[in-house]
């Protein structure tokens, strides 16, 4: 089992990333917060769960243990594979989803695309007990902010990634910065993803 890579980074997307391990080149599938962390041909170190099925094995890469862990017990659920579990950290941090497990809290989880309220209650019936709030910041730790400019279309290409339109995508950042000006400003990618995803989850319940 690989548990960690540590290499130079080769090559950056917004699901994914190939690191340079001793001249191997492995590719990890990764949340935007994870991977907006990341530089092009500097050293990472990033914490991996190996996913292994009959037809194929992937690589999922973490900026910290803490949140592989959730990933891997998120996985652990019913009905919830490794993308979905992305998913879930790509809209709220680790701690986040502990609160909302312990607090059975569903509409946490519904704010993420592809999980419905029967999903949600599946998800928060099966996390009784396994994921316990530590205490631990919920916000302002992310990574280092985008270069001005460049987090528009990451945010784009994450949202389209986890199932959202472009047009929908595109017609939610222009809402959100007239609307919180503030968040967009810091030019975080993992804030203004969030800021995104819940907007557009609001949206779409008030339709």
């Amino acid at each position: 089992m690989i548990s960690s890579l540590t290499g130079q980074v080769q090559s950056l997307g917004l699901n994914t990333a190939v690191i340079n391990v001793n001249g191997f080149g492995m590719l990890i599938n990764a949340t935007p917060h994870t991977l907006s962390g990341l530089r092009l041909n500097e050293e990472a170190t990033v914490h991996t769960s190996m996913v292994v099925r009959e037809d194929s094995m992937a690589l999922y890469g973490f900026a910290s243990a803490d949140e592989r862990e959730v990933f891997e017990v998120l996985t652990s659920v019913s009905g919830i594979g490794p993308r979905t579990g992305l998913a879930i950290l790509a809209v709220h941090t680790p701690e986040d989803v502990r609160i909302a497990a312990n607090s059975k809290d569903t509409a946490a989880f519904t704010k993420v695309s592809g999980i419905g309220p029967k999903g949600a209650s599946r998800i928060v019936l099966e996390l009784n007990g396994k994921l316990v709030p530590t205490g631990a910041q919920t916000s302002g730790t992310g990574p280092a902010p985008a270069a001005a400019g460049v987090w528009e279309s990451q945010v784009i290409e994450a949202l389209t990634g986890l199932g959202w339109t472009e047009k929908d995508a595109k017609s939610t950042l222009s809402k959100l910065v007239k609307a919180s000006p503030e968040v967009v400003e810091t030019g975080n990618v993992s804030e203004i993803l969030r800021a995104a995803l819940r907007s557009m989850t609001t949206g779409t319940r008030a339709r």
